[in-house]
């Protein structure tokens, strides 16, 4: 190899292969301190746009899990209201029994009615006051969204719960608007709860201020009994599905965030070995690119 000084190949290839290596050390380091593999898109493009789309993704599932959560605690609310007309209403075919039976004398009916009306207003009461997060729960319409994020990974369950007073307890026709979307587009479907005839039961004409009149007051509070169960019934089957939903997007949740997880995370078992090799070949290479440029000095030996 000839000796001159214009130019010093050997330093140059040892200061790109130092530079290279210095360039890596960074990046592990930078893997090692913020335990992601991709900090920036030019360490893996492709793979940084999958990670942002599955984080969506996972920050979708876990609010739509608290969606089905809240869906379930109104219906709750509901059941909880409904469960305390039942137990009003078992009240009342009592006194309307006693008043269907012919020993009692006109106060005595009188009584009974006053406290049955009671009952009658008390239902009203809990239909008009019993609210959720500031909405009427009765005579409302609640929709409860969950999805993933995308375009086809949406479903709206839409709970219907009627409203409740004397004139019209129970609902045995309790509907749920099913709305889910797909890339083809947007598909409603409905499914109707339908255990008995009537939809509700009016109470609020009855009376027991006569024998017949307790027995037509006792036959319309049994018909009402029936159709509290069956809206009860359908708070308990939109509460069973919610839960489902819940479950399913937790589990998907999970799924999309190892799967992200596995995208991002540093893997230290490898890191930890490049940083080794790295810092050999930095000091390595900090001793090439000495030696390289002492080399040049030899050429002063030959003009002593």
């Amino acid at each position: 190899m000839s000796l001159g000084v214009l130019n010093n190949i050997s330093a140059l290839y040892a200061e790109n292969n130092l530079n290279q290596t210095q360039s890596s050390l960074q990046n592990v380091l930078t893997q090692l301190s913020s335990g992601s593999r991709i900090n920036s898109g030019a360490d893996d493009a492709a793979g940084l746009s999958l990670a942002n789309g599955l984080q969506a993704n996972s920050t979708a599932l876990t609010q739509s899990t608290n969606n089905a959560s809240e869906g379930v605690g109104l219906l709750q609310v509901a059941d909880g209201a409904l469960s305390q007309v039942s137990n009003l209403l078992n009240r009342a075919v009592t006194l309307a029994t006693e008043a269907s039976n012919g020993t009692l004398n006109t106060s005595q009916l009188s009584a009974a009615d006053s406290e049955f009306q009671s009952i009658l207003d008390e239902i009203s009461n809990i239909g008009s006051t019993t609210t959720y997060n500031g909405n009427q729960v009765f005579g409302g319409s609640f929709q409860i969204f969950t999805g993933d994020g995308t375009k086809g990974g949406g479903f709206a369950d839409t709970i219907t719960l009627a409203a409740l007073s004397s004139a019209a307890v129970g609902d045995s026709t309790g509907s749920a608007g099913l709305t889910y979307t797909s890339g083809g587009g947007t598909v409603t479907s409905t499914l109707v709860y339908t255990p008995v005839a009537a939809d509700s039961q009016k109470l609020s004409t009855d009376k027991l201020t006569t024998t017949a009149n307790a027995q037509a007051a006792l036959n319309d509070v049994y018909a009402a009994i029936q159709d509290v169960a069956a809206e009860r019934g359908y708070t308990g089957s939109q509460i069973n599905m919610l839960n489902s939903v819940s479950n399913v997007a937790s589990t998907e949740q999970e799924n999309v965030t190892s799967a992200e997880n596995s995208i991002m995370a540093t893997d230290y078992a490898s890191a930890t070995s490049n940083l080794s090799k790295y810092e050999i070949l930095s000091q390595t290479g900090i001793s090439a690119l000495a030696q390289a440029n002492s080399m040049q000095q030899l050429v002063t030996k030959l003009l002593q």
